[in-house]
């Protein structure tokens, strides 16, 4: 030990003499201090600061090696990083860019609602249980990182096309004002009207007589469809 220390002053002394003819550029070095313990494969002084020789270069000492190089540590990077970049991994120079997180994907969720469930029949102002179940859809969508809200409403096949177009869309925004009104962005949500052309009960009611038991068999197509799209 009492060996090491004199040759390190040995060394120290001569790099003393030789900083006196340094080139200008070598005051514009960076200082490498050493942290830690263990052996320091670079000459260093009282400070822990490595010596340099006049053109720059890390003084090396009898315990240089690759190995110690990359392991012994100034700060968080291993000195050799500032000594010998050629010979430790750049890897091991650089803070690692953690990576991000991959955004959620949005997922989409169709509902269905009858529309006499919503609205008495032939009409297409809101029922209070109407309201209720549209209060449990706006409290699902301002849980999310909402993406659209799209309404779209239809009707059975009883009355003319035209009137049903008008209903369906008449039912589709009335659903729209509702939702926003409980705090649902107005610009997510779209309505559309089907009208009449998208029958869910197909040819199942085609025999059925009279007005009441027709009006009942197609309650089914009497539905408003909402899909909500967003992430969590």
């Amino acid at each position: 030990m009492i060996k090491q220390t004199k040759k390190q002053m040995f060394m120290l002394a001569a790099i003393a003499s030789i900083g006196l003819s340094a080139p200008s550029a070598f005051a514009q070095v960076n200082d490498v201090v050493v942290s830690g313990d263990g052996e320091i494969p670079y000459v260093i002084d009282a400070r822990n600061v490595v010596a340099r020789s006049g053109t720059g270069l890390c003084w090396r000492t009898g315990y240089w090696s690759p190995a110690a190089a990359s392991t012994a540590l100034a700060g968080e990077f291993p000195v050799g990083c500032a000594c010998d970049s050629d010979i430790v991994p750049a890897d091991q120079c650089t803070t690692p860019v953690a990576a991000e997180a991959p955004a959620p994907k949005p997922t989409a969720e169709k509902i269905k609602l009858a529309a006499d469930a919503l609205f008495d029949f032939d009409k297409a102002t809101l029922k209070p249980e109407g309201k209720a179940k549209l209060d449990e859809l706006a409290a699902q969508a301002n849980a999310l990182k909402l993406e659209v809200i799209l309404a779209v409403g239809h009707t059975d096949r009883i009355g003319s096309e035209a009137y049903n177009q008008r209903l369906s869309e008449r039912r589709a925004a009335a659903v729209k004002n509702y939702l926003v009104s409980q705090g649902v962005d107005a610009n997510r949500v779209y309505t559309e009207g089907k009208g009449e052309v998208q029958p869910v009960t197909g040819n199942q009611c085609d025999n059925v007589r009279g007005r009441a038991a027709l009006i009942s068999c197609l309650q089914p197509d009497r539905r408003v469809e909402v899909e909500v799209i967003g992430s969590k």
